[in-house]
């Protein structure tokens, strides 16, 4: 694809299926380009020797620990279904 601002950004409405006026083709280009040419300075940055990452700070695990523990009874899980049958919620048939 060109580099050229108007073709990517003829482009991408095209993909995301977006009807742009004039108006805002003007607008949208001149904002493309400068997220373009930001892109390309970014290129220009040494990242030798940094490690890629998925965060910007470390993630950790904030679950509780994974114990079995005994069920909820069958009794206590129907109690607020709308409807049941044989120890199962009853709901509205959704495929033919």
């Amino acid at each position: 694809m060109s580099t050229n601002p108007d073709l990517k950004l003829d482009h991408a409405a095209n993909l995301a299926r977006l009807a742009l006026s004039d108006a805002e083709k003007a607008e949208f280009a001149g904002q493309l380009a400068d997220i373009l040419h930001y892109v390309e300075k970014l290129k220009q940055v040494d990242v030798t020797g940094v490690e890629p990452m998925a965060h910007a700070s470390p993630v950790f695990n904030v679950w509780e620990a994974d114990v079995a523990r005994p069920a909820l009874p069958v009794e206590a899980a129907l109690r607020n279904a709308p409807a049941h049958r044989q120890n199962m919620i009853v709901v509205p048939k959704v495929v033919e």
